[in-house]
């Protein structure tokens, strides 16, 4: 087929599956679609935007997955922005029902970006933002120096997981009311009493408490928000560079934990899409063959995908036609499956879908178990269903990197930076540990501590800024 016919039977096809879509009571983003050589999907996909600022890492994320679609190990069929309008791009050389499946995975994806609570406060202007400070960092890198300023991002995304999506939820109401007796407001009564705010520094001492006020008061779980505020090596350059970075991977973190529910989602209505649209014999083959392809499970790793579509079509039966147990237990009168899955992709993120959605028999049939290492051999450690869905959400939890605080600003009264590992037993990896510190230290500009366990016994790490140490404490 010529390519301006094949655009031409793209354009219509994609006219009937929007109409589809919306008819089953999708709602999404208007999505512009672009089809773009393997080199440029693949620049994309490594950069996670069409327009980032420039970083050796994408780099080598690019040459990787280059290299496994190079090898037919790996492709990227699409890659779908969240932004309103969404963009979406597909790789060049699929074919026409290839890219009539990947439309109907697009639509579900721009569904579940909009409607999804967790994206709720994710800015839908990424891209020009995104834009914006790129150029921005090609401006520091002339004035700079591209070797200081490289150097200088090196150290902000060692730390980039490290920050609170959540730290804009209200404090509950006895936090609210401890506030309240705070011992600045133990001060006489004067008509200069708002003026105490002016002096309100970490090591401010009232008459009537016997120790400073820590700093911060509680443990900070934003590791990049408190650096960027608090640092005193900080330029305003380094601090802008700190910020993007910060509000970048906020961006991104709902996309990392919606993973399953998203792709699930995306799966489940292709299929349902695809099945309403009028295709030939040869193209129902081949929409199995790709479908089959997308959903195929693996001894070693969770497919998103497949565990995604499983337990939305399972939600659906449960709610649509119930047991007799069920009605009685749960008073579930039936008929309501597609209003059940409706109201989980709105209100769910990954753990909370797992957590009250996997059940028993799921398991089994997905053929789901933890394993570990044994000596040399990697084995099977759990099936036990419950034991089996609580690891998955152990694993899934702060999207899977270790949950580090803030727990003293300025440790030894010298302004060094004492972090802690909430130890949740898996060890950190020490060698990454030790490599990163260094990068706190540029950070911080002074001496950096990490308290976590070995061999679950306390131990902490610190680094001066010329060598590292480790003491059991």
């Amino acid at each position: 087929m010529n390519p301006q016919k094949e655009m031409s039977c793209l354009e219509v096809a994609m006219e009937k599956i929007s109409a589809k879509a919306r008819e089953f009571g999708l709602d999404f983003y208007d999505i512009f679609f672009e089809i773009c050589p393997a080199d440029i999907i693949y620049t994309f996909g490594a950069y996670g935007m069409p327009t980032r600022f420039s970083h050796w890492t994408f780099g080598k994320a690019y040459h990787k997955m280059k290299t496994q679609y190079d090898y037919n190990l790996g492709r990227i069929y699409e890659m779908v922005i969240n932004s309103d309008p969404c963009y979406a791009f597909l790789l060049e050389g699929n074919s026409l029902i290839q890219n009539k499946l990947i439309m109907a995975h697009v639509i579900a994806h721009c569904d579940f970006f909009k409607n999804n609570i967790y994206f709720k406060n994710t800015s839908t202007a990424m891209v020009e933002s995104m834009a914006a400070a790129a150029n921005r960092f090609r401006e520091y890198e002339f004035k700079y120096g591209k070797a200081k300023v490289e150097s200088f991002i090196d150290a902000a995304i060692a730390i980039q997981e490290h920050v609170e999506p959540r730290r804009m939820i209200r404090k509950n109401s006895k936090k609210d009311e401890a506030s309240k007796h705070d011992c600045r407001h133990k001060k006489p009564e004067t008509p200069y009493d708002d003026l105490w705010s002016l002096d309100d520094k970490d090591t401010f001492k009232c008459d009537t408490c016997d120790h400073p006020r820590k700093f911060p008061t509680e443990p900070e779980k934003d590791l990049m928000l408190f650096i960027t505020q608090n640092s005193k090596e900080l330029e305003d350059w380094q601090r802008d560079i700190m910020s993007v970075i910060r509000q970048e991977m906020l961006y991104f973190w709902p996309q990392m934990e919606t993973k399953i529910m998203n792709e699930g989602w995306a799966s489940y209505w292709h299929l349902r899409i695809m099945r309403e649209i009028e295709l030939d014999e040869a193209e129902t083959i081949e929409l199995a063959k790709m479908h089959s392809g997308i959903v195929q499970t693996s001894r070693t790793h969770l497919n998103p995908y497949t565990l995604g579509l499983k337990i939305f079509e399972d939600i659906e039966k449960r709610w649509e036609n119930p047991t007799e147990e069920e009605k009685e237990k749960y008073g579930r009168p039936g008929g309501e499956g597609k209003q059940k899955i409706f109201e989980v992709r709105a209100m769910e993120n990954d753990i909370s879908f797992l957590r009250n959605y996997l059940t028993k028999e799921l398991v089994d049939d997905l053929d789901l178990y933890l394993f570990k290492k044994m000596g040399y051999d990697w084995k099977i450690s759990q099936k036990e269903w419950e034991k089996v869905r609580d690891g998955l959400v152990i694993n899934l939890t702060n999207c899977s990197f270790p949950h580090i605080v803030v727990q003293d600003g300025d440790f030894n009264k010298k302004g060094e930076l004492y972090l802690k590992h909430y130890f949740e037993g898996v060890e950190l990896d020490v060698f990454y540990l030790e490599k990163t510190l260094p990068h706190v230290y540029t950070l911080w500009g002074k001496t950096v501590h990490l308290e976590t366990r070995l061999d679950n016994k306390p131990v902490l790490f610190s680094y001066n800024g010329e060598k590292g140490s480790k003491k059991f404490l």
